[in-house]
């Protein structure tokens, strides 16, 4: 935990006055935005939202691509006084309706093919639907906010290891806090250019862009269709900074990587998934000026921790330790503070801290609970279920995760989300998901169903295309006449998996 770090937290629009006014602080195809005109835009949007009839504390959801208001919606929210609700744009229409149902959305700002997709009843009662090309980015400009730290800024959705997507509460403090840490360990500049690669939807993803302009520097929001075209945006638009997942670094060390640009490359970071050692090594040759950090996390406690970038050649098994803002504890199955190399439950404590799931309860209780005693900030910690061991100097190692959460191509993947598609097909009575190592998505997805037509095996493909995002996408389906059950006659998914995860 880091103590000499303090800043008070701000509101999280207020991040738009770091910058020097006239320094750039987004590039896209459409030309350049300095930090001073970002300030007028997200105080524009701020400004067309109050507009639309929506009171502080409403949800607005926007399922967008990478676009320029993609970019400035999580800080004109909070401008506005609002909820952001970022739907990730990989998405299809059931996923979309439950998170507008389950948020409350009062309004979801999409891209006009989207708003075709959705099919009646999907978008609630009670919520207006948007073209993201009526909102104005220009205009009268809504002065920033004064916000208290606490109220709560963001909801973002990841998938539990059961049911629908649960929401994660974050407040302004949560991400302002999370910004102020990420830029001060990855030792962010404001000459540096950070190419955003990964979803807004996703903590991490969104952290490119808070992080980036928390430190006065630029960012280039960027979709990509071939991981090629991550290559090419980094010599065009001279990138320092590229956020990745595994299965990305894999596909981009393939490259032929002129030098020049090569070296363009100052920091690497990387979560979602463990990096491999040929994986490192192989980073290393590719970018050889870069500093790669490993790190670890999860949505309802933000980043957890980093491993220093000169020693992960020396402890590539290590996740590294707390970051600032963060207080890791290695708890023991008895509640006391585990002991060097003893296993025990990961728990997260600090500001950084999500304030519960919106509208659950009973999840809350399970995984928001009172710190241990021995914690140095207390109030309400992450129980993460991870299990983890902490060596000698304070290094942590990560062992397993207690739930059945897939962890591919650096989404997490609700097994049920699946099965449920599966059955709603009709074509079988029964399934079972789960992940299969695989050494470029981490984990691929298998699928095991009941059902006597295998012939059918190419119309069920077809059916989870087109209601499941192509991450959630079975590698292989198995045809069973029948399942292992267990002695309540419940799907007894441990010998499921035993039996079929070859």
């Amino acid at each position: 935990m880091t103590k000499d770090l303090n800043p008070e937290p701000k509101p999280l629009d207020h991040l738009t006055l770091r910058g020097a006014r006239d320094a750039i602080a987004l590039t896209d195809k459409t030309g350049s935005m300095t930090h001073g005109e970002l300030d007028a835009a997200v105080g524009a949007v701020a400004s067309w939202l109050a507009g639309q009839g929506l009171i502080p504390g409403d949800r607005v959801a926007s399922w967008l691509n990478k676009t320029r208001l993609a970019c400035i919606m999580p800080l004109a929210a909070a401008r506005a006084g609002l909820v952001h609700v970022p739907v990730n744009p990989l998405l299809k229409r059931a996923q979309v309706a439950h998170i507008l149902a389950d948020s409350g959305a009062k309004l979801l700002i999409a891209g006009a093919s989207r708003l075709r997709s959705l099919e009646g009843g999907d978008v609630p009662t009670g919520c207006r639907t948007a073209d993201e090309g009526d909102v104005a980015l220009v205009g009268d400009a809504m002065t920033p906010s004064n916000a208290s730290p606490d109220e709560l800024a963001a909801i973002l959705y990841t998938s539990g290891s059961t049911g629908r997507p649960k929401g994660v509460m974050l407040s302004h403090a949560n991400m302002w806090l999370g910004a102020v840490s990420v830029a001060h360990y990855l030792g962010l500049a404001a000459d540096d250019r950070t190419l955003c690669v990964l979803p807004f939807s996703f903590d991490y993803g969104q952290n490119q862009l808070l992080s980036s302009w928390y430190a006065g520097a630029s960012v280039i929001p960027f979709d990509y269709l071939m991981p090629r075209d991550v290559m090419k945006a980094v010599g065009r638009y001279d990138v320092t900074v590229l956020a990745g997942v595994p299965p990305l670094w894999v596909q981009l060390v393939d490259f032929e990587w002129e030098d020049d640009v090569a070296r363009q490359l100052r920091t690497l970071t990387n979560s979602g998934g463990k990096l491999p050692v040929p994986l490192v090594r192989k980073m290393r040759d590719t970018w050889p000026a870069a500093r790669i950090h490993s790190m670890y996390g999860l949505t309802e406690a933000f980043r957890s921790t980093t491993l220093d970038p000169e020693l992960l050649d020396a402890m590539p098994e290590s996740i590294g330790r707390a970051i600032p803002f963060a207080e890791t504890m290695v708890v023991a199955p008895d509640g006391s503070e585990a002991a060097p190399d003893e296993p025990g439950e990961l728990v997260h404590a600090g500001p950084l801290v999500a304030q519960g799931y919106w509208q659950d309860p009973e999840r809350t209780a399970i995984r928001f609970k009172p710190a241990p005693s021995f914690s140095e900030y207390g109030g309400t910690a992450v129980w993460s279920g991870d299990t983890v061991i902490r060596d000698a100097e304070g290094f942590l190692r990560f062992v397993g995760r207690d739930d059945s959460m897939i962890k591919t191509a650096g989404n997490r993947v609700s097994p049920s989300e699946i099965e449920d598609a599966a059955i709603a097909s009709a074509m079988v009575a029964e399934a079972v998901a789960f992940g299969v190592p695989d050494e470029r998505l981490g984990a691929a997805i298998k699928l095991v169903v009941r059902g006597s037509d295998g012939a059918q095996d190419e119309a069920l493909k077809r059916y989870l295309k087109a209601e499941l995002p192509n991450f959630m996408q079975p590698r292989d389906i198995v045809w069973q006449d029948e399942l292992p059950r267990n002695p309540n006659g419940k799907l007894d998914r441990t010998a499921i998996e035993k039996e079929f995860a070859a």
